[in-house]
Formats: structure tokens, sequence, C-alpha cells
């Protein structure tokens, strides 16, 4: 028995040495003084210091963060009103239909969504750039929320909402002091996600970003097929080092709100 319990967990470690190796073999390299990836010569952050020196990629890094984050917090509100209407909704073959629709959006290649969002802006004449990055982030990003949110809401206990009803409390007071709080952790883990996925997404920003805007993602692609240069190993790894701040972050933050809900705030 103790073999087989150890099986899972030297499984588990190969997986995690093939997924991991390739970063931490690129973040190495970095740091490299040579010019390529073949021989490591001498320790040196000159890489680092060309990615800070580069205006240009500093107004694209800026990009990034700000339509991760307008996404995000776009995409979170829209996406917890979305969750609190399918969770609200009387008609179960209504809600499954609406639900099945929102999953639907959840597992469509990233390409077909790109393309979409492409013909419906040339139709409607919408310019590439900022607002169509915008627009299209928010969108792929509004599923992943109500994926986030609706397990909260489920495991709420509606008689919460009686007893709220029965003190007196007015739909505004319900919504503010009984469920927000108890779905705060899928809310959070909505937003996270919404911006972990708008900071490295490709395939949809290649669509839609037009002449003279570009994010992260995008930049280097256009890099990398110009030949593989050691500034895009330090962009990569500092893009590594932030999302996998957000990824403790979130966690340190999940871990917070697991604390019992009671009922009613006062």
């Amino acid at each position: 028995m103790e073999r087989i319990g150890k099986l899972p967990k030297a499984f588990l470690a190969v997986v995690f040495i093939i997924l991991y190796a390739p970063i931490f073999y690129l973040i190495f390299y970095s740091f490299n003084s040579g010019g390529g990836m073949s021989n490591f010569e001498s320790f040196t952050l000159e890489h680092y210091a060309a990615v800070f020196a580069d205006k240009r990629l500093i107004i694209i890094v800026i990009n990034t963060i700000v339509i991760a984050l307008l996404s995000a917090l776009l995409s979170t509100t829209i996406g917890v009103m979305g969750a609190l209407a399918i969770y609200f909704m009387r008609n179960k073959k209504m809600r499954n239909a609406v639900l099945s629709l929102n999953n639907i959006l959840m597992v469509s290649p990233d390409v077909i969504i790109g393309a979409s969002f492409l013909i419906l802006f040339t139709l409607i004449g919408v310019k590439l750039g900022f607002a169509s990055v915008l627009i299209s982030h928010i969108a792929f990003s509004i599923p992943i929320v109500v994926i986030m949110v609706l397990p909260k809401l489920a495991e709420m206990n509606p008689t919460l909402i009686d007893a709220a009803l029965d003190l007196g409390a007015s739909k505004k007071d319900i919504m503010k002091r009984v469920i927000i709080p108890f779905i705060q952790p899928g809310i959070f883990a909505g937003f996270f996600l919404a911006l972990t996925y708008s900071l490295d997404d490709f395939a949809v920003t290649f669509f839609v970003t037009g002449n003279g805007f570009s994010t992260l993602s995008v930049e280097i692609y256009s890099m990398a097929r110009t030949g593989i240069s050691l500034t895009i190993n330090a962009l990569s790894g500092l893009i590594f080092i932030v999302t996998a701040g957000l990824v403790i972050g979130y966690y340190l933050l999940n871990q917070k709100l697991k604390t019992p809900f009671t009922g009613v705030k006062k």
C-alpha cells in the first residue's frame, strides 16, 4: 500500500518537472551575458536592463496591465450579475439553456472567438485598437466569472435570504449583507482568473489588435519571429514572476476569506 501511495506523488513530481523545467531554463539563460542559450558565459542583468530601457516595450506593458485590470473589473461586475440572474431563474429549462450557452463560450477555441470579433468589429466599424481589445477581453472573461460565482451561490442556504426577509431587510440589504459576503471567494476567484487570462491571452488579441496598439503576448510573438533574443527570456521571466505573484496573492486572499459565514452581518 505504501508503494502504491508513492506512485501518484512520483507521477505528480514528473509532471511538475516537465511543466516547470523549460520555464526555469528560459529564466536561467535570461541572466546569460552571451547572446544565446547554448552556452552560459557569466551572470548579467543587461537583458533585464534592456527591457526597462525600451520605452516602447514599457508602453506595451502599461497597455497590457490597463487592459487586464479594466477587463477583469468590468467582466467581474457583469459576470456576478449574470450568475445571480441565472441562479434566481425560476424556469429550470431556461436556466440550463443559458448556463449551456455560457459553457459553450468556455470551451470554444480562442481562434474562433478572435475571428468572430474581428468580423463583428469590421462590420460595425469599430477601429481595431484599445477599445476592440478591451471589449474582446471582457467578453471572454465573463463566462469565467459566471462559472466561479455560481458554485458559491449553489452552496448558499436559501433560508438565509428568508431569514433576512423576515427581519425586514430590503432586497438591497440582502444583496449587500447576505449574498455578496457569502460569494466573495467566488468573486475574487473570477476576478483573478479574468486578470490572468487577459494578461497572457494571445489568440483573441492577435485578431483584434490594430496598428499602433499591442499587448505583451502579441509583442513577444512578433519579437520571436525575428529571432530568439535573451531580451525575450528576460521579459518572459518577468511575466512569469508577476503571474506567480498573482496566484500566490489569490491563494493567500482565498485562505483569509475561508471564514464560516453565519448569517446577516450587523
